[in-house]
């Protein structure tokens, strides 16, 4: 069975807060990353384009 789109982002979701939680400890010596939100972007987009996908706009 496909997993549905939910199921895609959460399991992405989850290895970028992971990866991320690595990324603050190795490369930022612990400290809080105030641009997290662009790290997890850019890290999601990779992740799901490894993975065959891609966002599609409606009617595109």
């Amino acid at each position: 069975m496909d997993a549905t789109t939910n199921e895609v982002i959460l399991d992405v979701l989850k290895a970028a807060a992971a990866a991320h939680g690595v990324f603050e400890a190795e490369e930022l010596g612990g400290a809080y990353d105030d641009e997290w939100p662009e790290w997890y972007a850019a890290h999601m987009t990779n992740a799901l384009a490894a993975l065959g996908y891609r966002l599609v706009a409606d009617g595109a």
